[in-house]
């Protein structure tokens, strides 16, 4: 995935940390030893000394300088200094420095490649942005189980049991976030209250994050109030017209309860074009509504309601209210 600058920003900030906290640590470990061992502080510059008095000597006379007995010479100071550290009790690397990553060198980068440390930081920071990284933690595909699903009455729509129609919705999910990148696609979630649209739709975003996906959560009312801020208002607040970029860039939008916020023809034309303009990026939206496909095209318009038929996967959920069924049991 593409990082924004500000998250880019961010994981630097973070290694820029780290290797601040290296150094802080590294010369508090050094004082201490050398106040316990001084011969070491007086080992380390004769090494010093030693190394530029050859150079000087190669300069002054164009690299003639004989070199023999230098490595000896270094060799001899640095076993010399592990025995004292190891006579003090000290181990061998006291007075090198220790890093959160031995990899990259606490710099995010191997060989200028992206160390594996620094997509566990992007994974983190997005788990921070993505507005439900608590709820992540409960609502997942680990944790969505089938028992409260109906396994004996039959969807006559479908042909199937709840549960039956359930476990293939699951799969169907499951593959939506394998072939992310390839097919970069989009699902409505269609069905009454408390049927596992939004539990489905976590369970994806917390695949997604996990593989270093950007990811977005917001209700409709937030989404058209951010949209209502920066088009309308105008507002400078740096994070609300931030939030309002992510919306069109992250990987993947999920907007949760359409059609429970305030609508007018306003909210109907930046819906179609916030729908236009991720299925043109190819980027991946969840929408979940408790609207059926004729109140979407009585709400937001024909053209809209068009655009999501052909370009998102239309996923019905059927049943009962489950946190009912939950409670009830």
């Amino acid at each position: 995935m593409a990082l924004s600058n500000s998250q880019y920003g961010a994981v630097m900030r973070e290694y820029e940390r780290l290797r601040s906290e290296d150094r802080s640590e590294l010369e508090k470990r050094r004082a201490a030893v050398y106040a316990r061992i001084p011969e070491l502080k007086t080992l380390e510059k004769q090494a010093g000394i030693s190394a530029m008095e050859r150079f000087r000597a190669a300069v002054r006379t164009g690299g003639r300088a004989p070199v023999e007995g230098f490595a000896e010479e270094v060799s001899g100071i640095e076993k010399r200094k592990r025995e004292l550290l190891l006579a003090a009790g000290f181990p061998e690397d006291a007075l090198e420095p220790r890093y959160h990553c031995a990899e990259c060198r606490d710099t995010g980068f191997v060989e200028g490649r992206k160390c594996r440390c620094f997509n566990q930081k992007v994974i983190k920071i997005l788990y921070a942005q993505s507005n439900i990284d608590r709820v992540l933690k409960r609502e997942n595909f680990e944790q969505f189980t089938l028992d409260y699903y109906d396994d004996e009455r039959v969807i006559t729509a479908v042909g199937m049991t709840e549960r039956a129609y359930m476990e293939r919705v699951l799969k169907m999910c499951r593959r939506f976030t394998e072939e992310f990148d390839e097919k970069h696609g989009s699902i409505l979630f269609q069905g009454n209250t408390g049927v596992g649209k939004t539990f489905l739709s976590n369970c994806i975003a917390k695949e997604l994050i996990g593989s270093c996906h950007s990811v977005i959560y917001l209700t409709a009312g937030e989404l058209f109030d951010t949209l209502a801020d920066v088009r309308i208002g105008r507002t400078e607040d740096l994070d609300r017209r931030e939030l309002y970029e992510y919306i069109f860039s992250c990987d993947l939008l999920i907007i949760d309860d359409l059609g429970t916020e305030a609508t007018n023809t306003w909210t109907a034309s930046q819906f179609f074009y916030l729908v236009n303009a991720r299925l043109a990026a190819e980027k991946g939206t969840v929408i979940s509504t408790n609207l059926s496909m004729r109140m979407l095209r009585d709400t937001y318009t024909e053209r809209v309601t068009s655009r999501i038929a052909s370009g998102y996967d239309v996923i019905t959920l059927y049943g009962d209210d489950i946190r009912r069924r939950k409670r009830s049991l």
